[in-house]
Order: structure tokens, then sequence, then C-alpha cells
């Protein structure tokens, strides 16, 4: 294949791509900003919940003398 047959299928590519993104449909701008907070609020509590088992386990290890 020579190069400009390369050059010629990235730039079909990039056409193809540039196509599809305008036929998404993307979030409103107050849509966005409420549904990536519920990911920062989910990912924090989650966390939290995860580091509380993890110092139960730990608490408990400690008990047993491991």
């Amino acid at each position: 294949m020579s190069e400009a047959e390369k050059a010629s299928k990235k730039v079909g590519f990039f056409k193809l791509v540039k196509a599809e993104f305008k036929r998404c449909s993307w979030p409103k701008r107050d849509e966005l900003i409420r549904q990536s907070a519920l990911v920062i609020v989910v990912s924090v509590v989650l966390g939290g919940i995860i580091a509380g088992i993890d110092w139960l386990i730990r608490l408990g290890l400690q008990m047993i003398g491991l």
C-alpha cells in the first residue's frame, strides 16, 4: 500500500468520525453538571464504604493478633 493510499484512508476515517459525532445527541449543560455531580457523590460515598470495611477488617485482624 502506497503512502498516498494510507493518507487517504486516514482522512476518510476522520471524516467518518466527524460525521458520527454530528449525529450524536449531546446532553444539555445543566444535565451534564447534575450527572457529573452524581458520579462524584457516588464515588465519594463508595470510597467511604470501602475504607470503612477495610478499617473493620484491619481492626479485626489486629484483635486476633495477625
